[in-house]
């Protein structure tokens, strides 16, 4: 378990990027959801100690964040959003090297460890080229190799999938519900729903460095039940639809577009409901419960 009591952050500029997170997160996949500038990251850092918060206590498997520093990193793996590699390290190598870092001494153990890691996120096929020739989806699945080669309690992972086409997307969501298990803490900070929806059973929405929404994926669909609608417009309607009503998807059809929206009710035009997924429920919480959108 990890408990978050009364954390803020406030920078020496005066951001106060986190404010009064309260937060406990089981073990098992954890989805923290929001928009870019919402916190994530600062939370996250100063999850795997690389920040000191403000003020407020982070308990992590039993380890106070402010005393026990050196244990908590022990017991962590950390893939964060700008993840890079030395441009000198083979794939191998480079897992070798963390896995040194990790505190795996023993030169046979090591190469015990990198062979099954490669092997596991399926880089061992090009475990020789050097690492900042791999693809994109690669450069991320060796990001998070290095993140569990010593097995830790607790996988921090920053933004995993941004950037990646929909078939890595898949297979590093997949490779990360593997790892997970009943001991072990997977955190998935993303701006991308479907990160979330697919892999987490618990989730928490964060917004200008606030908790706004804390539960399953099942307890925010609830909030868009009957509140996202489809509508057929001409495409000259449709710029007037967007004016009054949060769009999720136009998709053309001939001369007509279907048009789907998030609202407490539809005014002016023929709507059918639409069963929502937890993209609809963020966009209607986001923009309805919090207020935050506005049709000027």
């Amino acid at each position: 378990m990890i408990t978050i009591k009364g954390l803020n952050k406030v920078y020496s500029n005066g951001n106060h990027a986190l404010k009064d997170i309260n937060l406990e997160i089981p073990a098992g996949m954890f989805g923290l959801l929001g928009p870019n500038g919402a916190g994530k990251s600062t939370l996250m850092r100063i999850l795997v100690a690389l920040l000191e918060p403000s003020s407020g206590e982070v308990n992590i498997f039993g380890y106070d964040l402010r005393k026990k520093r050196k244990e908590i990193r022990s017991i962590l793996g950390y893939l964060p959003q700008d993840f890079r590699f030395f441009a000198k390290y083979k794939t191998y190598e480079f897992l070798d090297y963390a896995a040194r870092l990790s505190g795996i001494n023993s030169a046979k153990k090591r190469k015990q460890a990198v062979d099954t890691m490669l092997d596991s996120v399926g880089l061992f096929d090009v475990r020789e080229r050097y690492a900042n020739k791999l693809s994109g989806g690669m450069k991320r699945r060796l990001g998070i190799a290095q993140a569990l080669i010593h097995n830790p309690k607790v996988i921090i992972v920053d933004e995993p999938t941004s950037g990646l086409d929909p078939e890595e997307r898949i297979r590093f969501r997949n490779l990360l519900s593997e790892v997970s298990g009943n001991d072990v803490i997977i955190i998935l900070s993303t701006h991308i729903v479907g990160d979330i929806s697919s892999t987490c059973k618990r989730m928490a929405l964060m917004n200008n460095g606030k908790i706004s929404f804390n539960g399953s994926p099942q307890e925010m669909l609830k909030h868009a039940e009957g509140k996202v609608w489809r509508i057929k417009v001409q495409g000259d309607e449709l710029q007037q639809i967007s004016n009054l009503y949060p769009v999720i998807s136009t998709i053309p059809s001939g001369a007509i577009w279907e048009v789907q929206v998030v609202a407490d009710e539809i005014k002016d035009y023929e709507a059918e409901p639409y069963t929502p997924n937890l993209e609809h429920a963020y966009v209607y919480y986001m923009e309805n419960k919090l207020n935050l959108w506005t049709n000027d």
